[in-house]
């Protein structure tokens, strides 16, 4: 092929513009009743969350959950906010920038990294129109969600689907499913163990407390639970725990129906009554410290466990900006760039 043949060729046809989408759940854009109830109306009408009929749940949603709720959540996320924004996003657009040097490093120094949520900004569908609009044609989606499920993966794909329904000129789409047994992964959660642990020294007992979902969610095949139970196990057998030196447990249910079990707080309470005098809790379906861990596992079950007569409670952090789980992220997007 002479080199004159390529002139007629527009430029961002000749090298493709590439880019990864890190995505995490969402988080209101202030701690106040208003913007909390917005956030939740947005995240609990999906039907991924909630499988009740549409229009019986939007009543129920409307004229009671989000009354009764959202001041009482928002005065948790106040507990929490930092620096003027939430920890979720904060730690977000860290690890999105973080990646986007680690590739550079790697080669791939044209990619572009963003931050996006499932619920509330910034947006996916946002970002997407933007790389669109600025010619990127190859897209990796990496939910940062280790344990597949429907209601937080499958919430990914709802959106990022009816995105490429409206468009005409298709770029090539990656979804990146999970990675609950990724080696780094375990590698990285075992080292901010062994960290922690080198100055806080050993519990009695190691909690992996992971987000929990319905009962009937799993029984209709989803497969989050068996994903929480591998990553436990690996993580258990990377640190070299004996069998009655960890458990694992699932957190942060709501409404009346049965979830999967057993129940964080109600293990850490039979935990303290049955005379343990120590616990570390860390979990691992979190990639980013959120509500769920600074305020829920941190605070909430700490006391729990207390007032049900424990003595040592602590909460190991989530792996956040940590290099090795940036490292994991880039193996992961590597492949697919």
């Amino acid at each position: 092929m002479n080199h004159h043949s390529s002139e007629h060729v527009p430029e961002q046809v000749v090298s493709l513009k590439k880019a990864v989408l890190l995505v995490n759940l969402g988080t209101p854009d202030q701690p106040t009743p208003q913007a909390v109830g917005r956030f939740l109306r947005e995240f609990l009408s999906d039907q991924r969350v909630i499988e009740i009929p549409r229009i019986l749940w939007q009543v129920i949603l409307n004229l009671l959950v989000i009354p009764l709720r959202a001041k009482r959540v928002a005065h948790a996320y106040e507990s929490i906010w930092a620096n003027g924004d939430s920890p979720m996003r904060t730690i977000l657009t860290g690890q999105a920038a973080a990646l986007s040097i680690r590739l550079a490093e790697l080669g791939y120094a044209e990619v572009d990294v963003l931050p996006v949520m499932t619920y509330g900004n910034p947006s996916i569908s946002t970002a997407l129109d933007r790389l669109h609009n600025s010619g990127v044609e190859q897209i990796v989606v990496l939910p940062l969600f280790p344990q597949y499920s429907a209601t937080s993966t499958g919430a990914v794909y709802d959106v990022v689907s009816r995105w490429l329904q409206a468009q005409r000129n298709l770029p090539s789409m990656t979804l990146i499913k999970d990675y609950f047994a990724h080696p780094i992964l375990i590698q990285a959660l075992a080292d901010s163990v062994r960290r922690y642990q080198a100055i806080h020294g050993q519990p009695e007992k190691l909690l992996m407390s992971f987000h929990g979902i319905p009962q009937p969610y799993a029984d209709r095949g989803d497969p989050y639970p068996v994903r929480c139970h591998a990553t436990a196990k690996l993580l258990a057998q990377s640190l070299g725990l004996s069998d009655d030196a960890w458990a694992i447990s699932f957190q942060s249910r709501f409404g009346r129906q049965e979830w999967v079990k057993p129940y964080t707080n109600v293990l850490l309470a039979e935990w303290a009554s049955a005379g343990v005098k120590s616990v570390q809790v860390i979990s691992p379906a979190f990639s980013a410290d959120c509500l769920e861990t600074l305020e829920e596992l941190a605070v909430e079950n700490r006391q729990t466990f207390l007032e049900a007569g424990g003595q040592t409670y602590a909460y190991i952090p989530a792996l956040n900006e940590d290099a090795l789980h940036i490292e994991m992220m880039a193996s992961l997007v590597k492949s697919s760039l």
